[in-house]
């Protein structure tokens, strides 16, 4: 089989070294946290409600979260931020005495919505509000930005400055230069919502809650070449 010439030369041309600043390559990573004051929260609270019978327990449970659901709904939350997450019924079982077998004394019946609040302004009095109507369980508050990308794009940029200057400062201790920037990646990136609260609703006469603020961080990675120094 003949291959054309102009393939022997391409491919003569892809098997060369390039040229100058190809001599070598670093990686380097970088990363770059962002605080901002948080302007939405979520809760997770529900209804634990224990009873004789099964159906005693739902029917107890289900009309003490929907007095819960109607405080929430009243308070300004809208449908859309809340979604029940967990539902459960389990018998309550006694044990066993005096060799008698184990038995059941009752059931235990568990409704868990999880509510996205965003106006701040109204958390401590939604939660202080459900907690009266019946909410018995809650789970934990936790803060968060509602359109974190602007937050992220910062840190993306203080991550990729970070990262050149990392660069420059290895080339220059070993006695090269950058060159072109031959690969950008991004690694993990998010936010880290601070957990503000976490206590057993039925003890609480009123519900303070303080935002604080949240971590915005961002990860990148660049391979740059390396050239000789002039």
């Amino acid at each position: 089989m003949r291959i054309p010439l102009s393939a022997l030369i391409v491919g003569l041309a892809l098997a060369l070294p390039l040229p100058g600043w190809a001599q070598g390559r670093i990686t380097v990573t970088a990363e770059a946290r962002v605080e901002a004051p948080p302007d939405v929260a979520q809760v997770t609270l529900g209804v634990t409600s224990r009873a004789e019978t099964a159906a005693a327990a739902m029917v107890a449970n289900s009309a003490e979260l929907a007095r819960v659901m109607d405080r929430l709904t009243a308070a300004g939350i809208a449908p859309r931020d809340i979604q029940t997450t967990g539902l459960s019924l389990s018998p309550d079982w006694q044990g066993a005495d005096d060799g008698a077998p184990a038995r059941i004394t009752g059931y235990t019946a568990q409704n868990m919505v999880t509510v996205r609040v965003r106006d701040l302004g109204v958390l401590g009095p939604v939660l202080d509000a459900a907690v009266r109507d019946g909410a018995n369980t809650l789970h934990g508050l936790s803060f968060g930005i509602s359109a974190p990308d602007p937050l992220l794009d910062q840190a993306r940029r203080t991550a990729v400055a970070r990262a050149l200057d990392r660069a420059r400062l290895l080339a220059e201790a070993a006695g090269t230069q950058l060159g072109p920037i031959l690969e950008i990646s991004e690694g993990g990136q998010g936010w880290q919502p601070q957990p503000m609260f976490r206590a057993e609703a039925a003890a609480m006469d009123a519900v303070p809650v303080a935002g604080g603020e949240v971590s915005l961080t961002a990860s990148v990675t660049l391979v740059i070449a390396l050239q000789p120094a002039p």
